[in-house]
């Protein structure tokens, strides 16, 4: 420990010079279990930290300081270290003594003092904590070995992705190439994660640069991947070639959604261990939440127009996937809904950190989540000889041409036909109003 406190000026006038201990300030070290050794109750009043002149009766605890009693399992803590104002100095810096913890646990350091003159006491420096494996925190710890495990998962994906990309790299459709972007992103988010805690790890300290870095493609690759599954279900490549009139509102909710995302997940990581205050990680987490709402809103409204567009045509094949597709994004919508409510419950329940161990979970969880769904992406839209089947093939003059094609594949007998007039209504109104999509349904 490095720590110095400060008195105010006023309160060390008011001792002589020559005066040997004229303030008390302790440093208390406990694990959560044991809190309740910490302070007392006189007559089963309210609960005191310091010794009062009741308490001193009944705790047989020494006015004017932190009350104290023996853990059950070592005397010796909770471990008290002490400092003494001298004189009228204005401040006092606390020895540097290193405090051996034998027990898991979590650990709570409290500076306290109970002398009231002492009211407006500021300190500064560091605490230097370190488990037997490193630097890390222990609720975080767990989570370093997640992101190798992660990088070899992104790892092993990249490599089927890409040996099927190149093999039919002829029939590569645009889609495909955005899924290729975001499992490169994933690649390297989780492979610097993995990095960031090896350095912090080993050093103690969390340097801006790298964990800036790491910020920034993290929200990089969560802002792509949710345009790409708003553009997949939108058609893109599939019932129309392009976004159209949609492309500008598409990118402007993509880079609102990416600074909400760098934003929160810069104030949690960069300098800190993701303690900042409940009242800021909420103002910072209302945006973000709000947008994921109004995207997975903005994403089943477009999937129901493009699954009634699939039937209208009669594509039998785009309506499958399409529908799998929707099956995947409502399991996932409703997991999310879920481990919300249990994160919640989580941290209602557990308000001093008892249960760390199985902290890192929380974590966990959203990236686990994010590379299912990645992979379910991956699957429907595998490069393969037949991707040109799936995609957009110029519907303007009949809509069933596509599936005339898919029809004929492998087909020797006869093949009917059917004319499907084009629905030029819009499609069935949206919760957003959104006309410039129905208009662009229009124009193709």
């Amino acid at each position: 420990m490095n720590v110095t406190f400060w008195r105010t000026q006023e309160s060390a006038e008011s001792h002589a010079k020559m005066a040997h201990s004229t303030g008390l300030v302790q440093a208390i070290l406990f694990e959560a279990a044991d809190r309740d050794n910490i302070g007392g109750s006189a007559y089963g009043g309210q609960r005191s930290i310091c010794c009062t002149p009741d308490l001193a009766k009944l705790e047989g605890c020494k006015q004017g300081e932190v009350i104290r009693r023996p853990s059950s399992d070592d005397p010796d803590w909770p471990f008290v270290l002490e400092t003494h104002f001298s004189g009228n100095h204005i401040s006092v810096k606390l020895d540097n003594e290193e405090v051996r913890i034998t027990k898991t646990g979590m650990y709570n350091l409290f500076f306290i003092s109970c002398d009231p003159k002492l009211r407006g006491l500021k300190m500064s420096g560091k605490t230097v904590w370190r488990n037997p494996g490193g630097y890390l925190p222990g609720r975080m710890a767990p989570l370093m070995n997640f992101y190798v495990f992660m990088s070899l998962a992104y790892l092993l994906v990249m490599v089927i992705w890409s040996s099927q990309y190149i093999r039919f790299w002829r029939d590569i459709m645009p889609i495909q190439n955005w899924i290729t972007l975001v499992i490169a992103l994933g690649l390297f988010e989780m492979t610097l994660w993995y990095f960031e805690y090896l350095n912090f790890n080993s050093s103690g300290v969390r340097p801006i640069g790298i964990t800036t870095w790491v910020v920034t493609v993290g929200a990089i690759r969560k802002t792509i991947s949710r345009l790409l599954i708003l553009s997949i279900s939108m058609g893109y490549g599939v019932v129309r070639p392009t976004l159209g009139g949609l492309t500008s509102k598409v990118l402007l909710l993509g880079l609102t959604y990416f600074l909400a995302s760098e934003l929160l997940d810069y104030a949690e990581n960069v300098g800190t261990i993701n303690d900042i205050s409940g009242k800021a990680r909420l103002f910072l987490v209302l945006p973000d939440a709000f947008l994921d709402a109004f995207l997975i809103l903005w994403i089943f409204t477009s999937l129901s127009r493009t699954l009634e567009k699939l039937q209208a045509r009669r594509s039998s094949v785009k309506l499958d996937i399409y529908r799998k597709f929707t099956n995947a994004l409502a399991v996932s919508v409703i997991a999310s809904v879920a481990w919300i409510g249990y994160e919640v419950y989580f941290k209602a329940t557990d308000p001093f950190s008892e249960r760390w161990q199985s902290a890192w979970i929380i974590t966990a969880f959203w990236d686990v989540l994010a590379f299912v769904l990645l992979l379910v992406i991956c699957y429907l839209w595998a490069p393969s000889q037949s991707s040109q089947r799936y995609a957009y093939s110029g519907e303007a003059a009949d809509d069933d041409d596509e599936e005339a094609q898919s029809l004929t594949k492998g087909t020797d007998g006869d093949v009917g036909m059917v004319k499907i007039d084009k629905d030029r209504s819009g499609g069935v109104s949206s919760a957003f109003s959104l006309e410039d999509e129905a208009e662009e349904d229009k124009r193709e």
